[in-house]
């Protein structure tokens, strides 16, 4: 059986193309899995497990079916939707993982990770992850009213817009110091991650063995996702 990894599928009504496919992936492709790991950014905001969009509550359905056929569905915290909590469990049926996961993948060590805390020379975004990472932040902003909470978040994507026009694509790459370090201090060779939208295979040597980092496609355009069984991994693009 297969593995499926998708990331970054940045899911919102505004925008449905990308959630009418990945509803198609998850009734289709997903029902032979062996598993599912989202490795974040499966919406484009979340604002709280309060959220009564029925956008978001399609989406979470499609999950929960997926999920009561016997797929193991795991979903990583994103830079997006880093407030996914026990309400989105309990509503997709999807269980949350931590961010890195190291998992044993048909007998090899993997890695798993959303990727943004492997950009560290983007050190403004940093610093703000730092701050809404914190549980006294989480508490008081989903202590708000959910219209205000609406509103600061469509303010935090206008000031994403910025900061991504403003700063050299470089910068918000991840630092190869930081993956080698991650890495290491995993002892593992193998390491899965998105958040880029730099969909590639990069082989490099890691304390002078080969290692591999698998970057992980968004949904923008089309969606995409690793397969991964016994024979090996391939990185799929599938037509819209």
């Amino acid at each position: 059986m297969t593995t499926l990894f998708v990331s970054d599928l940045h899911l919102d009504a505004a925008e449905p193309a990308a959630g009418v496919q990945f509803l198609q992936f998850l009734a289709t492709r997903a029902r032979d899995a062996e598993a599912l790991y989202v490795l974040g950014d499966l919406f484009e905001t979340w604002i709280g497990d309060d959220d009564d969009e029925a956008y978001r509550a399609r989406i979470c359905a499609g999950l929960a079916q997926l999920s009561a056929l016997g797929v193991p569905c795991y979903v990583m915290h994103g830079n997006r939707d880093f407030l996914l909590g026990q309400g989105f469990e309990a509503q997709s049926g999807a269980r949350l993982i931590a961010d890195p996961l190291l998992i044993r993948l048909y007998g090899q060590a993997v890695l798993l990770t959303h990727g943004d805390a492997l950009c560290t020379a983007d050190r403004a975004y940093q610093r703000l992850r730092g701050v809404v990472r914190a549980p006294r932040w989480q508490r008081r902003f989903l202590s708000l009213p959910l219209a205000v909470r609406r509103a600061l978040a469509e303010r935090a994507r206008s000031g994403s817009r910025r900061h991504i026009a403003q700063v050299e694509q470089e910068i918000m790459d991840v630092e190869p110091s930081a993956v080698e370090a991650a890495m290491r201090a995993c002892a593992v060779h193998c390491l899965v991650h998105g958040h880029t939208h730099r969909p590639a295979v990069h082989e490099f040597s890691l304390d002078g063995s080969p290692a591999r980092r698998i970057v992980l496609g968004a949904w923008h355009e089309a969606g995409s996702c690793l397969a991964w069984d016994a024979a090996g991994f391939r990185l799929e693009r599938l037509s819209r």
